[in-house]
């Protein structure tokens, strides 16, 4: 299966910021609704945040107004802009489009590691 690729994680500090891209083929990005996850250790993958082919966004309420997704169609990217992080929201992220979250991992890619340190 053609996978998404991640990047752009790292160790930071509270308070400060990242920026996450993600490269998916045409057939994953083109039209479709993508969308960025987070995973911690023994946990299910949980929604982040969603932007549509058109543009518009959605956000899960741990981080609303201080994470940002944005898409190039252009570049089959999309982004998530973190601001103000929190230990908290340290985790393996993950993009895809909608309409593979509930399939198993051969559709995913394998992510990109937040540490956040207090």
């Amino acid at each position: 299966q053609v996978r998404p690729v991640e990047s752009g994680g790292g160790w930071v500090q509270a308070g400060g910021s990242l920026r996450l891209s993600c490269l998916a083929s045409g057939s994953i990005f083109s039209g479709n609704n993508m969308a960025w996850y987070r995973q911690t250790p023994r946990k299910q993958r949980v929604f982040i945040a969603a932007i549509t082919s058109g543009g518009s966004t959605s956000y899960a309420d741990s981080v609303k107004d201080r994470f940002t997704i944005s898409r190039d169609n252009a570049k089959n990217t999309v982004y998530l802009q973190m601001n103000s992080l929190k230990p908290e929201d340290t985790a393996v992220y993950y993009c895809n489009s909608e309409l593979r979250r509930w399939l198993g991992n051969d559709y995913w890619g394998q992510g990109t590691q937040v540490t956040v340190s207090s």
